[in-house]
């Protein structure tokens, strides 16, 4: 499993590293990014799926593998 920000959509809400902080980190402006290379490590799944449930401009794609 993969999780993908999409830079355009992304509004700085901050959700997702505030719900999953184990698979996004902010960037200097307060935009969410991702931690490392993106792939869910087992057991964060849960969690990839929350970050994109609670995204206001839906910016958040989990890719299953």
């Amino acid at each position: 499993m993969k999780v993908h920000i999409n830079a355009e959509r992304c509004q700085g809400h901050g959700r997702c590293y505030d719900l999953s902080p184990e698979l996004f980190t902010e960037d200097e402006e307060g935009y969410g990014q991702i931690s490392g290379d993106g792939l869910v490590p087992g057991g964060a799944e849960p969690a990839a799926h929350l970050a994109a449930a609670n995204c206001p401009e839906r910016a958040i794609a989990v890719q299953e593998a």
